[in-house]
């Protein structure tokens, strides 16, 4: 039991490790967070120590499991710890503000965290606190002793390809996933959301691929313009500076994604698509599309390893076809004229005549990855 409270002692517990050891820890004192000035200062400087000093135990052995039991800022801090914990081991969150009306990237980042909501607060325990701790608690020792140790075994990374997907890409990326099967790779998918592109680089870096297909690369087009789907400003660098083989397709850059409600008013004229109840897909600019051309090249010019562009001029996403809602071929040519002017020019482009969703086009950029890879060192 690991105290990570800032003001006062905690009561009727006495921890295992005390605030003041995590602080000292990282070469400071809690008098030191106490005296920062500010609550949030001290709160940000706790999350850092205490995330240190989990994963210090966890290097050790000393961690099978972990649970984080916090209000707002308990749980935000005993989170950010959890997530240094790698993919596999047993993490759960429980908090008053897990109820899903607030975000959950704090609580959850890009690991497999479990987020429990305690109903009621965690001060004191009662029947309902008691009941959730006892649940959470068994649920985390069932995963103990019966739970997977898989995902740390990285024995076949070199036959696993990282694939990024959406829903409107799925059925391009299945015939993708079945080529690459036929030629003895593993297609490992993630739902390019704003968080499974960013999750995909971060295993990336930590050894789990032989290389990467960026089919679905609609999280670059969110952040220009306020969209849910954000991958961050690292998103198309980090396999590059891997130097990890890759083919990268714009696959439904010509969208953002919005809850309904939350359009911005300086978007409310383009055209939008409704995606599901929850989602609306508002069109790009054209003026949007140079911008991530620009993206694109910056971001991949800078790559150390092989890279190769497949881009279908068809259409980029569901809706981008013949007299759908988001049919612009002006703007999408746009996208692939700028972005030719400006990538590196021993970057090959293969352009097809399909639309991002046609299983053959999966199969093609399939082809494209797998030759590729044949040039590259292993």
């Amino acid at each position: 039991m690991i105290d990570c409270g800032i003001l006062d002692p905690p009561i009727d517990i006495t921890p295992d490790v005390s605030s003041d050891d995590v602080a000292r820890h990282s070469g400071a004192s809690i008098v030191d967070l106490r005296t920062s000035g500010t609550r949030g200062r001290a709160v940000a400087m706790m999350r850092t120590m205490l995330a240190d000093y989990v994963e210090h135990l966890y290097a050790e052995g000393k961690i099978a499991g972990a649970i984080g039991i916090g209000g707002a800022e308990g749980a935000v801090m005993t989170a950010s710890a959890l997530m240094r914990l790698p993919i596999g081991v047993p993490k759960v969150v429980v908090s008053p503000i897990a109820s899903g009306r607030h975000e959950f990237g704090p609580l959850v980042g890009t690991r497999d965290m479990m987020v429990v909501h305690s109903v009621v607060d965690i001060l004191g325990l009662n029947s309902i606190s008691r009941a959730v701790f006892d649940n959470v608690t068994a649920a985390v020792a069932g995963m103990v002793e019966h739970g997977s140790r898989n995902a740390s075994d990285r024995s076949g990374a070199d036959r696993t390809v990282a694939v990024t997907m959406l829903g409107n890409t799925t059925r391009a990326v299945m015939a993708l996933r079945d080529e690459l099967a036929g030629a003895g790779f593993t297609a490992m998918v993630f739902h390019s959301n704003g968080v499974g592109g960013p999750a995909m680089e971060e295993l990336a870096a930590e050894g789990y691929f032989r290389g990467v297909i960026d089919f679905t690369t609609n999280e670059v087009t969110d952040p220009l313009v306020g969209g849910i789907h954000d991958g961050g400003p690292d998103r198309l660098r980090v396999v590059g500076a891997l130097g990890l083989p890759q083919v990268v397709v714009p696959g439904c850059i010509d969208f953002a994604v919005f809850e309904p409600s939350q359009i911005p008013p300086s978007l409310a004229g383009r055209p939008s698509y409704d995606h599901n109840p929850e989602f609306r897909l508002v069109r790009t600019s054209p003026e949007d599309m140079l911008t991530i051309a620009d993206l694109f090249a910056e971001r991949l010019s800078a790559a150390k390893g092989p890279v190769r562009l497949a881009i279908p001029t068809g259409g980029l996403s569901i809706p981008n076809v013949p007299d759908g809602p988001f049919w612009d071929p002006e703007a999408d040519a746009g996208f692939r004229n700028r972005l030719a002017e400006k990538l590196r020019q021993d970057i090959p482009i293969s352009i097809f005549e399909h639309h991002v969703n046609d299983p053959e086009f999966g199969r093609l950029v399939a082809r494209l990855f797998l030759d590729l890879i044949q040039e590259a060192p292993a």
